[in-house]
């Protein structure tokens, strides 16, 4: 996994004209960066313009490069940017295994090894026949973590992944995504009303409002 460098130029959001934000920053690989306010600030309409699913009663403007790569223009799909929410987001229908290998790419040949590879890496090996709700909150953090990656983003935008765990299972969950996505390399935007989780992130807080 090449490293990327996220620039966001001159990123300016509005909602039936009031301006939420703006934003001119760049984030190197493996660093964070944490964007701080209160609900209804535009901290989540600002992820959804990076990933390109920005509702149509937003009004957005401002280039978003991966390094000399626009993605200004491309589909959701296209732009190589992972997303981790609240909630896990697990497929109820689909295995734990499977969940994971409905990440990989089209081209990954050898699914199962990489599927297995990933569930070693943190500490589920054995887990992957099983349903996706007789994990743990920290289980399902952990698989969707490695979801994530197994579809090789080039950024990683963070939606308050933290906030429904409990205080204990939150600081080793966030230390753990903290640590993997500072190792794969991966500029990552957090946002959060949480100071702790600013904290914990190790890099540059933007607070808005």
């Amino acid at each position: 996994m090449s490293a990327s460098r996220l620039t966001l130029k001159n990123i300016d959001i509005r909602l039936h004209g009031r301006r939420l934000l703006q934003l001119d920053t760049a984030i190197e690989p493996g660093a964070t960066l944490t964007v701080m306010g209160p609900s209804g600030i535009g901290k989540s309409s600002l992820l959804a313009y990076i990933a390109g699913f920005l509702a149509p009663e937003f009004e957005a403007s401002g280039e978003i490069y991966l390094n000399d790569r626009s993605l200004n223009g491309l589909p959701a799909e296209r732009r190589q940017v992972g997303l981790l929410f609240q909630d896990p987001l697990l497929f109820p229908h689909l295995s734990v295994a499977q969940n994971l290998s409905f990440a990989l790419p089209g081209h990954v040949r050898d699914r199962r090894a990489q599927v297995e590879q990933a569930l070693r890496a943190v500490g589920l090996e054995g887990f992957g026949h099983r349903d996706p709700a007789t994990l743990s909150g920290g289980q399902k953090a952990r698989v969707a973590l490695q979801r994530l990656l197994l579809s090789q983003p080039k950024a990683v935008l963070l939606d308050e992944p933290f906030s429904r765990l409990d205080a204990h299972l939150r600081q080793e969950v966030r230390q753990h995504v903290f640590q993997t996505l500072k190792d794969a390399g991966l500029p990552t935007i957090l946002v959060t009303h949480d100071a702790e989780d600013a904290a914990a992130s190790g890099g540059p807080v933007v607070e808005l409002g």
